[in-house]
Order: structure tokens, then sequence, then C-alpha cells
């Protein structure tokens, strides 16, 4: 069974008609390293909302805004946005060690060294 999906054929029929397929490939190594960017952030994001759960967990609901089910989900969300938040201000330092793990990772496997 062949490993080539659509979107890679539509990229391989594209490459042969460019001119210049050093563009082709300086291109696709961008969009990559922007793909490993965007996934060390959103595990950064992540991380760092289960780690302020807790802080959340002790703080009683204000009956005056109903608080229930509703305010619990609001919750969450806003933990998750902090989240998101404190990772694209890049000072924790997690995205950048996947970063570099992913990179390594995406490394040895072209190269065959799994």
């Amino acid at each position: 069974m062949s490993n080539i999906t659509p979107q890679t054929s539509l990229a391989l029929m594209q490459a042969t008609q460019v001119k210049d397929p050093a563009s082709v490939i300086s291109n696709m190594a961008s969009k990559n390293m922007q793909r490993i960017e965007s996934s060390a952030r959103e595990f950064e994001a992540v991380f760092i909302a289960e780690m302020m759960k807790p802080m959340f967990e002790g703080i009683e609901v204000d009956k005056t805004f109903g608080g229930g089910k509703g305010e619990e989900i609001f919750r969450s969300m806003m933990v998750q946005e902090y989240g998101k938040e404190i990772a694209s201000l890049d000072i924790i330092g997690i995205q950048n060690q996947v970063k570099s793990k992913l990179i390594d990772m995406q490394a040895a496997r072209t190269t065959g060294n799994i």
C-alpha cells in the first residue's frame, strides 16, 4: 500500500511544474517549522493550563452570578485561555525544549536513525 496522501500527490505535481525545486523544498521546510513551533506552543499551553487548574478549584462560585455547570465550563475555558496567553509569551521555556526534541525526532526519522 502506498504512503502517498492526496496532499503529497498535489505537492509532488506542483513541484514538477516549478522551475526552481530548491524554492519548493525551502517552502516545505518553512511550513514544517511553523507546524513544529505551533505544536510546541500548544503543548506548553496545555501544560500550563493543567498546572493552573488546582489554583482555581479552591475558589468558591459566586452565587450572585448563578454558578452551576455553566460557570464550571466557563472557568475551564478561562484557564485554557490563560494557558494559551502565557505560552504565547514564551517565558516558561517548555516550548523551546519540545521544539528542539521534535526537530531531533524528525531528523532521526528522515535519516533512518529511529
